[in-house]
């Protein structure tokens, strides 16, 4: 599935945003704002996913979903950038970054707070696409009941993993989020078999790769 989605023509905005009112409302330290001058050029508001815009029902925990187009000065846009713009919009996001002709798009699972239903927690790392071209060809939302749903799709797209059956969002990501765990693990494992001399330490560290390695190769594919 491409994560290069064709959004409504009555959804969309384009309305410029600030950098200075993204950072000052997420509360930015110094060195974040520099990041903002340094990596970033401009903030669109692209498009205002809603009820009214794109016909699908709010749900409580997605009563709406922005798109922001973010026009980079370098070849990556730092996560604490990503993350910023997240902690100061109230609502779930997807990114679009855009460089030399090129388009990434990015996202962050975004849930309202259960302590403070004016808050918003970001789940997990941002979920980026690779680079391809602005002109490549976009294809249709995906067919969902409610802007929930729409929302979980757009996510899944981002997924470098394929989902299993009854697996819910939430369950998907704690999945990658294991994945990455254990791929650090195997490469700090063969690190340590690279260095090590002692015949026996190499042979435990060789018997804990490969059940690391089968962990990994579990969570890849469930049965």
């Amino acid at each position: 599935m491409t994560a290069l989605f064709r959004y409504p023509d009555q959804a969309q905005l384009k309305r410029v945003v600030p950098k200075a009112r993204i950072y000052d409302t997420a509360g930015a330290s110094t060195a974040l704002k520099d990041r903002f001058v340094k990596e970033l050029d401009q903030i669109i508001w692209a498009y205002k996913l809603a009820p009214e815009t794109v016909r699908l029902p709010a749900t409580k925990q997605v009563p709406e979903i922005q798109v922001f187009r973010l026009t980079l000065k370098t070849a990556e846009l730092h996560q604490d950038v990503l993350r910023a713009i997240d902690r100061a919009i109230p609502f779930p996001l997807i990114f679009e970054l855009r460089r030399n002709g090129q388009i990434q798009v990015a996202a962050a699972r975004k849930r309202p707070s259960e302590a403070d239903n004016a808050k918003w927690v970001l789940v997990g790392d941002h979920l980026r696409s690779e680079w391809c071209p602005e002109e490549t060809e976009r294809t249709a939302l995906p067919v969902s009941l409610n802007l929930g749903g729409l929302y979980d799709q757009l996510l899944t797209a981002l997924m470098p993993i394929a989902p299993v059956a009854e697996e819910d969002i939430d369950a998907r990501l704690e999945r990658l989020e294991a994945i990455k765990a254990k791929e650090r693990e195997i490469s700090q494992l063969q690190a340590k078999l690279k260095r090590e001399t002692q015949f026996n330490i190499k042979m435990t560290l060789h018997g804990q790769l490969q059940e690391a390695q089968k962990a990994f190769d579990h969570l890849k594919k469930p049965e």
